[in-house]
This record gives C-alpha cells, sequence and structure tokens, in this order.
C-alpha cells in the first residue's frame, strides 16, 4: 500500500510541476505563448482553473503523504543482542600464595 501511495504522490507531484510551470506569472512565463486572450479550447477564465488545480494538487499530495505515513509499519524493539555478562555482586577471593616445592 505504500508503494501505491509514493506512486500516486510522484504523479501528482509531475503534475503540479506542470501546472505551476503554464501558469501565467507576472513576467508572463510559458502561459503567455499559450493563452492568448485568456481562451483555451472555448473555454474562458483557465488561468482560474490552473490556479484552482495547483491547490488541489498541493492538497492532493499532502493527503497521500499523510496516508503513507500510516502505511508503514512501526519497528517492534526487540533486540537480539544477549546482554553481557553481569559482574558477581561479590568481589572474588585474592588468591592464596602455594609455597614452590
Amino acid at each position: 500500500m505504500y508503494i501505491f501511495f509514493c506512486i500516486l504522490i510522484v504523479i501528482a507531484s509531475l503534475l503540479l510541476v506542470g501546472a505551476v510551470l503554464i501558469q501565467k506569472s507576472k513576467g508572463g512565463g510559458l502561459a503567455s505563448d499559450y493563452s492568448g486572450g485568456n481562451q483555451y479550447l472555448g473555454y474562458r477564465k483557465t488561468t482560474d482553473f490552473i490556479e484552482k488545480a495547483t491547490w488541489t494538487l498541493a492538497i492532493v499530495i499532502c493527503f497521500f503523504s499523510i496516508c503513507a505515513s500510516f502505511t508503514v509499519k512501526t519497528p517492534v524493539n526487540v533486540s537480539n543482542i544477549t546482554p553481557a555478562a553481569t559482574a558477581p555482586s561479590a568481589p572474588a577471593p585474592a588468591p592464596v600464595n602455594v609455597p614452590a616445592k
């Protein structure tokens, strides 16, 4: 399920990049060549549509990101490392000097 959400996020991100690039900016941008008279295939107000599409895609990316975070399995904090041998509570007796023969 996580992979599915990641694919949807990538697709929405690519569409968002395209929507941002065709928007008419104050300097003209790419939209100045294509939106002559603010008309596209007979429909007026394409800039409003592009702006709504931009906001919608941004919200979709946020929503899918939150959904993807819920599908990630949380790791279980179980360690396979055995604890080290603990030091004895009483000190070891001192070695006894045995006379050499």
